[in-house]
């Protein structure tokens, strides 16, 4: 039984190796991942028990996800099976300064784009758990999968969950206007909000002279429990230095600052998300913050969205750490 239940989307991932265009290619690298599914498998790899809900078409690439998945110690039983849609693809292009990494999506109808109300049986998903986690990513895919993601947070408030909501704006998949209508809403159900800088502005239309300021702005006007804010200062394409900071009630932590050598900074955010559910589900919101920094940036120095990362060298990192070969 899990303690910790996610709701949203993964998809295969595809890029070019060293550094090419995809215009380019003559091979792809393949990794599976969503912010979702990121968070669901780092917690697990902190030693959580976490389970992922989504929809999935029943072909050789739905099962490559869900293995993967499996693979990393995550719950799959809860995701529903359709063969009248497909996988949601996404390509990612690494660069180098001056030219960025960009992402290119093939995600249109997908298997949980096309969910509809009352594929899950919240209530029966939700037995046992302790937390629900979604982003803002979800209910942008459709408008079915915001009536469902609906359905989820209004369920987890009733079975007595906490709720955790990641803000993740995508611009390639809805207005700053439409993501802001759905969001707020759904904000009301939340314990736990994870935003940045930037996705508060756009989304939601705070402002604030720094980011202790944001969060604490946040935490009034949104009247949830705990905002954490994480901020990203990067000067270099590979490398940049990384932090967060939360607020709850009138108290504020800022966690330390990690500088990361990056070789994949897909899922970093995700992972931060699994560190701070760790340390919250312990009530202990400051450990939670060191764990998700810490977590995160380990995350950077890995390939592929997911957070190989045991708990122990979380702890390792906390303590000063290294960089002399561990043998």
């Amino acid at each position: 039984m899990a303690d910790i239940v996610t709701f949203g989307e993964a998809m295969i991932r595809l890029s070019p190796p060293q550094f090419r265009r995809l215009e380019q290619i003559s091979s792809l690298d393949v990794h599976v991942g969503g912010a979702e599914l990121n968070t669901a498998v780092a917690l697990a790899q902190l030693g959580r028990a976490s389970a992922w809900v989504s929809c999935l078409t029943d072909n050789p690439l739905g099962r490559l996800i869900r293995n993967r998945a499996r693979e990393a110690g995550v719950e799959t039983r809860h995701v529903a099976w359709t063969n009248e849609h497909r996988v949601g693809l996404y390509f990612v292009e690494f660069g180098a300064a001056p030219r960025a990494s960009s992402v290119v999506y093939d995600r249109k109808d997908s298997a949980i784009a096309m969910v509809q109300p009352g594929t899950f049986d919240w209530a029966e998903i939700f037995r046992g758990a302790r937390w629900f986690h979604v982003t803002g990513i979800t209910p942008a895919l459709s408008p079915q999968a915001a009536v469902v993601t609906r359905e989820a947070v209004e369920a987890a408030r009733t079975a007595g969950l906490r709720v955790s909501i990641d803000l993740n704006y995508r611009q390639k998949l809805w207005t700053t206007a439409e993501a802001g209508r759905c969001l707020r809403p759904l904000l009301s159900f939340c314990d736990v909000l994870i935003t940045t800088e930037e996705d508060a502005e756009k989304v939601l239309g705070v402002t604030a002279p720094d980011h202790e300021g944001l969060a604490q702005c946040l935490v009034r006007e949104l009247s949830v429990d705990t905002v954490a804010i994480t901020v990203r200062d990067n000067p270099l394409v590979w490398r940049n230095r990384w932090t967060a900071l939360a607020c709850r009630r009138d108290q504020v932590y800022r966690a330390c600052s990690y500088e990361v050598e990056i070789v994949d900074r897909l899922g970093a955010g995700d992972s931060f998300a699994a560190g701070l559910i760790d340390g919250l589900l312990d009530d202990d919101l400051a450990r939670g913050m060191e764990t998700g920094v810490a977590l995160s940036a380990l995350k950077h120095s890995i390939p592929g969205d997911f957070a190989w990362v045991s708990r122990s060298e979380v702890e390792s990192l906390r303590r000063g750490g290294n960089l002399r070969i561990s043998r």
